[in-house]
This record gives C-alpha cells, structure tokens and sequence, in this order.
C-alpha cells in the first residue's frame, strides 16, 4: 500500500525528540525521506552532548525507511543554507520543510534580561525564518527553470504566541511572529507553487513537562485509554499538510491537540467608527466604549488571572 507521501523529501528541523521525532516518524512511515535536524540541546538551548536525530534516523531505517541526520543550527543563516543542500544533495531535491525547533527560558518580561529574551527569538522567529528562506530560494529557482515543485511550508506557532502566555514573553512573541510570518510567506510565495501553513500544537514534551505545576499535571499520561496529550497525535496534521492533497490550502493556521484540528482566526477588523475628520482626544472616550461594547471579547492570556 502507497503512503500518503510516497516519495516527497522532507526535512523536519529539531527532530530529535518531542513533537518533531514523531513528524520524522510519521513522514518515514507514509513513505518520505527525511531529514532528521537536531543540534542535541536541552530544553532550555544549552549543549547537552547528546546525539537523538542519529537514533531517530536509525528508528526510520530500521523501519525499512530513507533518512539521514543533519546537525547544522537553523537560526545561523549558513546552517540553514546547508540544511537545504543536505536534503538536495542526499535525496536529489526537497519538497517539504517543517520548521519546528524551539527552546525556552521563561521569565516575567520585567526580570527578562537580553540574553534570554535574544536567545528564545533567535531559535524560533530566526530558526523558522533562515530555512524558509533558503527553501524558497530553491523552489523559486526550480519554478523559474520550469521544474515547479509541490512544495510545502508548515511552521510551528504555539497557543502561547496565538493568545499569550504569562511568564512566556520571549516566546509567545516570537511565536506570535511565526505565525504572521507564515501568512506572509503564503501570500508572496503562491506563484512559485508553495503552500505555507502553521499548527500550533498541545503535546507532552520536555518544555511542557518542565513548566511543572498545573501545566506539568495536565500533560501527565493517563493510566488508559487515549493519551491526549501524546505528541504523536500532532504528527497526522503535519503530515497531511505536507502532502500534495493539501495544495489549496495556505496561509492558515491550525490548533491541533489529542484528536482535534481547530482552525485559528487571527487578526480581522473589527467594530469601526467614521468620524470624517479629524478626531479630537476628548472625544474618544465613549466612542472607544461604544466599539469595545460590540467587539468580540479577547480569548484570555494563558496564566492570567
């Protein structure tokens, strides 16, 4: 039986663990050949000298599948520039990337300090961006020489970058980023046959668990029956995502948790009001009530109070 992929190149950027090992997996097992990028950092970023893309790649080929390892940093723009060549050079082309690596170092925004807040936007927002672009560098070369390719974007957001998340702000900043990366990158890049979509996922992984309280408990495996909070349940989504089914469908993004698929309905307008001229100050008070009185009631930040 054909999979759902049979053939399509794929990479999947921090696939060593977590929601990204379960995107390689999946992808392998539909039929894609993949490109395992890790560096082996902990889930704060920090060097930990261990090796997991080499075992996920093993898992694949000992599955019967194609895959190789790739440790380049995706936010160093000569990384991201050889993680594309790898999967060229290895597989002969690329049809998906799947930007998904990340870390955290959480902290109130007043207790923030450079570092942390440099070093989180860096992985994500740069880490998303630098393989994009060197992606559709390619695809856009391949369309020109008339050699169009189904190609496919899909970029990890977080419910934290679509609503906020106290404590997060480095992230759900650099998350919210992704996000309206991701519609730009859809709305400029149609016309060299790529689509570009975003999930923001609820899984059980290393950050997750690592937030402890309430969040940590949350995420905790049942005893039985279906683990909702299992990242393999994310890796359907992607998959189909990167498949050729998936080809009238950009710009969006998706809430994925357990077995459910949500789309997201980010910024619209609103509620107006007109004036004709120009507005004075004094006058704005009741005008601003009367539109917040008609306007949708925000979703609440994750932790707020």
């Amino acid at each position: 039986m054909s999979g759902l992929v049979d053939g399509r190149i794929v990479i999947v950027t921090g696939a060593g663990r977590g929601i990204g090992r379960e995107h390689a997996l999946a992808f392998a097992a539909e039929g894609a050949k993949v490109v395992v990028n890790d560096l082996g950092a902990g889930a704060d970023g920090k060097d930990t000298g261990e090796h997991p893309a080499e075992q996920v790649v093993a898992e694949i080929k000992a599955a019967g599948g194609d895959a190789v390892v790739n440790g380049d940093d995706v936010a160093s723009w000569e990384g991201a520039q050889n993680l594309i060549k790898t999967a060229i050079d290895t597989f002969g082309g690329l049809d998906v990337l799947v930007n998904n690596a990340g870390f955290l170092r959480d902290r109130m925004l007043v207790s923030m300090g450079e570092d942390e807040w440099d070093a989180v936007t860096r992985v994500h927002l740069k880490g998303h961006f630098a393989p994009l672009h060197h992606a559709a560098a390619y695809w856009r070369a391949e369309s020109k020489a008339g050699r169009t390719r189904q190609a496919r974007i899909i970029n990890t957001t977080s419910g934290a970058g679509l609503q906020g998340s106290v404590g997060q702000g480095n992230y759900a900043a650099a998350k919210a980023g992704i996000a309206e990366m991701t519609i730009q990158a859809a709305a400029e890049m149609g016309g060299y046959g790529i689509t570009a979509n975003a999930i923001a996922p609820a899984a059980r992984t290393r950050m997750t668990v690592g937030a402890g309280g309430a969040m940590a408990e949350a995420m905790a495996a049942p005893e039985g029956g279906f683990d909702v909070m299992d990242p393999a349940n994310i890796s359907p989504m992607v998959v189909w995502l990167g498949s050729t089914e998936s080809g009238d469908v950009t710009g969006r993004v998706f809430e994925v948790e357990g077995g459910s698929v949500t789309v997201a309905e980010g910024w619209r307008h609103g509620p107006a009001w007109d004036k004709g001229a120009r507005i004075d100050p004094k006058e704005l008070g009741p005008v601003v009530k009367d539109l917040l009185g008609k306007a949708e009631t925000p979703t609440p930040v994750y932790g707020a109070r």
